[in-house]
C-alpha cells in the first residue's frame, strides 16, 4: 500500500507539474491565466490522469514524451468543477477546502477560465509531437464525446432536472454514468489509444472504467453523509439541502456500500481479462472504495 501511496503522489506532482508549466507559458490575459491556475492548482486527487497514465505503463508505454496528454483530461474536470461551483449551478463558496474561483475571481472571469481550459484541453493533444495523426483524432473524438452533450454535460443538464424529485435508480445510475463515468472512462482509453492496446483490450479498460466510475460517485454521496468538511473540503450535506436523489437516500447506508463493492467487483472481472500488467489499475479501484474525500 505504501508502494503505490507513493505512486498516486508521484504521478500526481508529475501531472500538476505539467500543467502549471503549460498554463505559465500560455500567451494570454493575465487574469485569465491567474484565474486558471487558481483552480488547477486548487489541489484535488488528479484520479483521471492518473489512470491513463496507469493504462499507458500496463501496455509498458514510455510516459515521458505524452504525459502532457492526460493534463488534457484534468483540463476538463477542472473546467467542470468551475462551472459546477456557480451561483446557477450548485452555488459552492468552496472547493477543496478554498474558496471557489468565482468567490475570488467574479463569476464572469471563472466562466471564461473554465472556456479556456476547456479549449486549451485540445491543443494539449493536437501540439503533441510524439502522437500519429490517426491517435490525435481518436483521442480527440473520445474526449469530445465524453465531454460533451451524450457525456458529462448532459450528464449535469439530467442532474439538475432531478432536483426536488425523486429518481429511481436506473435514473441516478444514468445521470452519473454521463456525468462522472464517461470521464473516466474517456482517461482509460487515451491511455489505451497512446499505447496501442487492441479493441478488446479497450473494450475490457471501458467496462472497468464505466463499473470504477459509478462506484466512485457512490462513495462521493456516502462521504456526503458520513464525510466532514475538513477532508472533503466542502460542506457535508450538500444534497439533501440541494433535495438530490443519492445512493444513500435509495438503498441506505449499508445497501450503497454493497452497491459500491458490486461494482468494483464487476470492475476487477474486467480488468483481469486484459492482456497487460493491472496490478496499479486494480490498486486504484481499491483506493476508490477506501478514500475518506
Amino acid at each position: 500500500m505504501i508502494a503505490f501511496e507513493q505512486y498516486l503522489r508521484d504521478k500526481k506532482s508529475l501531472v500538476e507539474e505539467q500543467m502549471v508549466g503549460y498554463l505559465g507559458k500560455l500567451d494570454a490575459p493575465e487574469t485569465l491565466k491567474k484565474s486558471m491556475l487558481y483552480s488547477i492548482s486548487a489541489g484535488g486527487k488528479r484520479i483521471r490522469p492518473i489512470l491513463a497514465l496507469a493504462v499507458m505503463e500496463s501496455f509498458e508505454k514510455n510516459t515521458a514524451e505524452i504525459a502532457d496528454i492526460v493534463c488534457a483530461i484534468e483540463f476538463i474536470h477542472t473546467y467542470s468543477l468551475i462551472h459546477d461551483d456557480l451561483p446557477s449551478m450548485d452555488n459552492d463558496d468552496y472547493r477543496r477546502g478554498k474558496l471557489t474561483n468565482h468567490k475570488v475571481f467574479g463569476e464572469a472571469q471563472a466562466i471564461l477560465a473554465g472556456d479556456a481550459l476547456l479549449t486549451e484541453s485540445f491543443s494539449l493533444i493536437t501540439n503533441n509531437s510524439s502522437l500519429t495523426s490517426d491517435q490525435k483524432v481518436q483521442m480527440i473524438a473520445v474526449l469530445s464525446k465524453a465531454a460533451g452533450a451524450t457525456g458529462m454535460v448532459g450528464g449535469q443538464v439530467e442532474d439538475i432536472e432531478g432536483e426536488n424529485r425523486d429518481l429511481t435508480l436506473t435514473e441516478l445510475e444514468s445521470i452519473h454514468e454521463k456525468k462522472t463515468g464517461k470521464m473516466l472512462e474517456c482517461s482509460v482509453i487515451i491511455g489505451g489509444i497512446a499505447a496501442g492496446a487492441s479493441d478488446e483490450d479497450l473494450m475490457h479498460l471501458t467496462n472497468y472504467a464505466r463499473h470504477i466510475g459509478i462506484a466512485f460517485q457512490i462513495q462521493d454521496d456516502i462521504l456526503d453523509v458520513t464525510g466532514n468538511q475538513e477532508e472533503i473540503g466542502k460542506p457535508v450535506g450538500s444534497d439533501e439541502a440541494n433535495l438530490k436523489t443519492t445512493y444513500p437516500k435509495i438503498l441506505g447506508l449499508d445497501g450503497a456500500k454493497k452497491e459500491m463493492e458490486n461494482h468494483i467487483h464487476i470492475s476487477l472481472e474486467h480488468l483481469n481479462k486484459i492482456n497487460g500488467n493491472t496490478g496499479i489499475l486494480a490498486s486504484i479501484a481499491d483506493y476508490i472504495i477506501k478514500r475518506n474525500h
